[in-house]
């Protein structure tokens, strides 16, 4: 896929991999429409991007919100005129074993990390069909791959992600869209240090959890955005971002059941 001169929609775009992504659009002569709940940090990058010399619009946006999102198209269409390249980024986590979270919580990121992906995606398809060559980068995650405990909100949002995007690339075989999976490792971005957590978790659990995952996600979002964006021009229908989703991937074919089992061996 040629990118030069090629509009992209990135949701996320104020930070980590979101910003990551946008600029190495941005390298490669994509104009940008970038979207986040952080409007300062969204212009922020839309700057950035401007110096590498394409256009690049901010938009406020929340994700969660379905007139935000029906409202967006049209807003990009005005300012770009089309669309090719729909990144579906944003995503918050939320940690805490099933029965610890509430059903507010687990909803509250249900609409971020899936309905909201759902949403982008229907309210962009009419445009992404009038290009002549169009993809839709949807994010998932390690954890969508495996199920580890204290993951159960995240990691069924990011298996319905997974699930959509491999159903929407059989259905859109044969037209101008494609569909592109993500399946990122551990890149050192700030979602652990932001991820929700069930009210009265003690803050000694927080922090050893945090550190934690810290010391998992080691990528960063510069590299994992540069393997994207590789993987998009190639029409990769899944792109696995580390050596350690490629580890995982292989595990969960070969031990489907138990590779919970190894990993925790692993882990410690």
């Amino acid at each position: 896929m040629k990118l030069q001169g090629r509009v992209a929609v990135v949701t996320g775009a104020a930070s980590g991999i979101g910003r990551a992504l946008a600029l190495a659009l941005a390298r490669r002569g994509c104009h940008l429409a970038l979207a986040d709940i952080d409007e300062a940090g969204a212009q922020s990058t839309a700057r950035d991007a401007q110096a590498l010399g394409v256009r690049a619009t901010h938009h406020r946006l929340d994700v969660a919100s379905r007139d935000a999102v029906k409202a967006f198209a049209p807003a990009v269409q005005a300012a770009h005129g089309r669309v090719d390249l729909l990144c579906n980024v944003a995503g918050v986590a939320l940690g805490g074993r099933f029965e610890q979270v509430s059903e507010e919580d687990f909803d509250w990121l249900m609409e971020i990390n899936f309905h909201a992906v759902v949403r982008m995606t229907r309210a962009f398809l009419p445009l992404l069909h009038a290009s002549d060559d169009a993809r839709i980068v949807n994010i998932s995650s390690l954890w969508g791959l495996v199920s580890p405990p204290g993951e159960a909100a995240y990691s069924a949002s990011k298996f319905a992600v997974r699930g959509f995007s491999n159903a929407l690339r059989h259905e859109l075989a044969g037209t101008t869209v494609g569909v592109t999976l993500v399946h990122p490792g551990g890149v050192a971005t700030s979602i652990a240090k932001n991820v929700r957590v069930p009210p009265g978790t003690p803050p000694e659990r927080i922090a050893r959890h945090q550190a934690k995952m810290e010391k998992l996600l080691r990528m960063p979002p510069d590299r994992a955005a540069h393997l994207i964006v590789t993987g998009v021009e190639r029409r990769r229908a899944r792109i696995l971002v580390g050596g350690d989703a490629k580890f995982v991937a292989l595990l969960e074919r070969l031990v489907p059941v138990h590779h919970w089992r190894v990993m925790k061996a692993l882990l410690g």
